[in-house]
């Protein structure tokens, strides 16, 4: 495009505006990996406080089944951190919702890292 003085113009920007985008759902695949993430370890969360951790210490089964499962809890908020950074550096996902998956990211890695860096 040029004005009549033949001086180039740049194109209107294309695309939603960027409040409509923050506001709205997510617009890539990743964005909506993350919030799926995100949910699953807000209720593997739920349930092992509301559940496993009011069990009895003497359960035989407690013993097996809680490391995988702290594991498998972990590794979901871990994730959902992961991939929402992902889409927010890479794919340039402006959703409201992706932002707070990264904070059970940021969670699970100061979990990890306490585990790591203090003796108990």
């Amino acid at each position: 495009m040029t004005t009549d003085s033949g001086l180039p113009v740049s194109a209107p920007p294309s695309g939603q505006p960027s409040r409509r985008r923050i506001l709205g759902w997510p617009s890539t695949r990743l964005g909506w990996w993350s919030i799926g993430l995100a949910v699953a370890f807000v209720i593997l969360m739920t349930i092992n406080s509301a559940v496993f951790m009011r069990l009895p210490e003497d359960i035989t089964w407690r013993v097996t089944v809680l490391p995988f499962y702290g594991i498998f809890m972990l590794l979901c908020g871990l994730a959902a951190g992961i991939v929402g950074l992902i889409a927010v550096i890479r794919q340039h996902e402006r959703s409201w919702l992706v932002w707070l998956t990264i904070l059970p990211g940021l969670f699970a890695l100061v979990f990890i890292l306490g585990e790591f860096l203090v003796p108990h």
